[in-house]
């Protein structure tokens, strides 16, 4: 069965790139284009590993992170900050938050899937 990925970002072109190259890479993607979608959606669907952008609207990516790891029912499941957001205070702030691993944009895909693959345990 393959694994369930949550894609939060509000750029839509990324979003659409990205998914498609998940699914191609054989995984199931959910997205959602704002921080409050993302956070109802990871506590609906329960993905395996999620993808947060850090500046969307409505909630920011350190909010849901925050809240997805400081309960006990989503704490387990993996966060890649992938975002623009690229100084040494944003990475500290997300490992702070709880996000297990932290992608600047732009990124090179294949640095993308190998962080996914490791933090999955494939």
């Amino acid at each position: 069965m393959s694994k369930k990925i949550l894609l939060v970002d509000d750029e839509e072109s990324l979003v659409v790139l990205l998914g498609e190259r998940l699914k191609f890479n054989g995984y199931e993607v959910i997205t959602a284009s704002d921080g409050q979608e993302g956070l109802d959606k990871a506590k609906k669907e329960k993905p395996d590993l999620i993808l947060l952008d850090v500046m969307m609207p409505k909630m920011n990516g350190y909010q849901v992170c925050r809240l997805l790891k400081f309960d006990q029912r989503f704490k387990h499941i993996p966060i890649i900050m992938l975002t623009a957001r690229t100084q040494a205070i944003d990475m500290k702030t997300g490992k702070e938050t709880g996000a297990d691993a932290y992608i600047t944009k732009p990124f090179e895909s294949d640095v993308l899937l190998n962080e996914m693959k490791k933090l999955l345990k494939e």
